[in-house]
């Protein structure tokens, strides 16, 4: 099968020309033809020598991935659906603002980690992304957009990402870090580091790899100030409770861009959000081994979908909350809620995705198998006399 080359970051491509008996300075060329240019067509490439466009065109392809549908919010929030294959979809969102252009990008289909406030967590996990369909995502919004908002020749218009779309960035690493080097490369789409940021609900092993390789901005999805608590909304915190989780940010903060992680914390009405629960975070964030740590934190109105059980925080509750974090000393912002009428805002990644990823029929199948096994199960026990 010929090779996709948004799978490669710079590297990859340079080993993929070398294996083509071609020097780097073409993979040079090349990357940025994929891109600076958004092409997808080899003979577009008229710098590259015509022999390399013919090795090209038998043993290579640019590929993205198959649109499914678009939604534009009335906030020009625009909302993207993909085909990845075998019924699965992936969804991408743009959020533009008045200094600058966001994409929300998604490593996987569905989410295993399953936090309660998400309904892409509820729809159950199918797979991962590669890192060409991670890409695929930016490739196709970034050449879209300079179209479709009519941008001059080379204008960017994402100016930052963020992979806090449809999964657990770190739960996918393999296929994360090449990506992430592709949005950060000059000669491919020349983000910051700062403007690039990954989102965790805590992976902590995978933190400190990504501090060594591709430090970027890390945003933590925290959402309790206590371990009784994260337990129950973010189940990772079994295995990795917060103090572990803090220690991991500190450790983070020697290699990151920023000088500071981004706490989210989405509000949920009489769960997380009253007098006591600030007061145990702002103990929390400020008093971590005896240090603290260096963070920003982030307010996130939920969005509620009826598997949840859960209900948004009153506007008012929010800002109570806010004033006595930023009273003690920690930047905090609210999160404006965008593209909610598309179910394009934070936490609702899965509207129409959810019965693609067959969750629903997963569950229903193994809830047959195991009512088939009760029988036997029951002959087994009569037949031992217990």
């Amino acid at each position: 099968m010929t090779a996709n080359l948004l799978d490669f970051d710079l590297e990859g491509l340079a080993a993929y020309c070398a294996s083509l008996g071609e020097k780097r300075f073409r993979a040079t060329q090349l990357f940025r033809w994929i891109h600076q240019k958004g092409a997808r067509d080899f003979g577009q490439m008229t710098d590259l020598a015509k022999s390399l466009r013919d090795k090209l065109q038998g043993n290579a392809r640019i590929e993205g991935l198959p649109l499914i549908s678009q939604h534009e919010s009335a906030d020009g929030t625009v909302k993207w659906l993909f085909d990845v294959g075998d019924g699965n979809a992936i969804e991408a969102v743009f959020i533009p603002e008045d200094d600058r252009g966001t994409l929300c990008v998604s490593s996987q289909a569905g989410c295993a980690v399953g936090c309660r406030f998400c309904s892409t967590g509820h729809q159950g996990f199918s797979r991962n992304l590669t890192t060409g369909e991670i890409v695929a995502q930016l490739w196709f919004a970034e050449h879209f957009l300079r179209v479709h908002l009519k941008r001059p020749d080379g204008e960017r218009v994402i100016s930052n990402v963020v992979m806090m779309g449809m999964g657990e960035p770190l739960q996918n690493y393999s296929a994360l870090a090449p990506a992430l080097r592709v949005m950060l490369d000059d000669h491919g789409y020349g983000l910051s580091r700062r403007r690039v940021t990954v989102s965790t609900s805590g992976v902590v092993p995978m933190m400190d790899r990504l501090g060594l390789d591709v430090p970027v901005a890390l945003a933590v999805s925290l959402h309790a100030p206590n371990d009784a608590l994260r337990d129950n909304l973010v189940p990772l915190n079994k295995k990795y409770p917060i103090a572990e989780l803090l220690d991991a940010c500190n450790r983070y903060l020697e290699h990151a861009p920023r000088d500071f992680i981004t706490f989210e914390y989405c509000m949920l009405d009489g769960v997380n959000d009253q007098p006591e629960h600030a007061q145990q975070l702002i103990a929390l964030v400020r008093g971590h081994g005896g240090r603290g740590v260096s963070c920003k934190l982030n307010l996130i109105p939920f969005n509620p979908f009826p598997a949840s059980g859960l209900l948004r925080s009153p506007q008012q509750r929010v800002q109570a909350f806010a004033k006595m974090l930023s009273d003690a000393g920690i930047v905090t912002t609210v999160r404006k809620t965008r593209g909610d009428d598309i179910d394009a805002a934070c936490g609702q990644l899965a509207g129409d995705v959810k019965d693609r990823t067959r969750v629903t029929q997963r569950i229903a199948q193994q809830r047959t198998v195991m009512l088939k096994q009760v029988p036997a199960q029951v002959a087994s026990k009569e037949a031992r006399g217990t």
